[in-house]
């Protein structure tokens, strides 16, 4: 006879247990799968905004909710500004591998953050690593 859902007697502790990594095929190099770690969603659900529950389906929403949910379109057509907002901290050429000057040893007795340029690395760089530009530390005249 076979056993249906509800007949079925399973442990607290089986219910909860997470798959480790030997116990798997997936392997994303931690020894523990509660350590790799959450990534919440950069935007909200639909879940989230007005209507998801039953008295605010029955309440209705308002004129003014909707018209604050709503996002004007771009106009194609429009004029371009060109002006690009140059303060000086962004340079022109890219900085390699920075390395504290003493090599990170000792303390930190610094007030700035300072580091010497020691070129570019044989393999790919980093989005952070690629990010970094050398920035002249005289002021431009503009």
């Amino acid at each position: 006879m076979t056993e249906t859902p509800a007949e079925r007697t399973t442990e607290p502790s089986e219910v909860l247990d997470q798959l480790q990594p030997e116990d798997s095929l997936v392997d994303r190099g931690v020894d523990d799968v509660l350590d790799e770690g959450y990534s919440p969603a950069e935007r909200y659900s639909a879940a989230e905004s007005f209507g998801s529950t039953a008295d605010e389906q029955l309440a209705g929403e308002t004129l003014d909710q909707r018209l604050a949910q709503e996002v004007p379109d771009v106009d194609p057509y429009a004029e371009v500004d060109d002006d690009i907002i140059d303060d000086g901290e962004v340079g022109d050429v890219r900085a390699g591998r920075l390395v504290d000057p003493d090599g990170g040893l000792g303390e930190d007795d610094e007030e700035t953050l300072v580091g010497d340029d020691i070129g570019f690395d044989g393999a790919g760089a980093s989005a952070e690593e690629a990010a970094v530009h050398v920035v002249d530390d005289e002021p431009r005249d503009d």
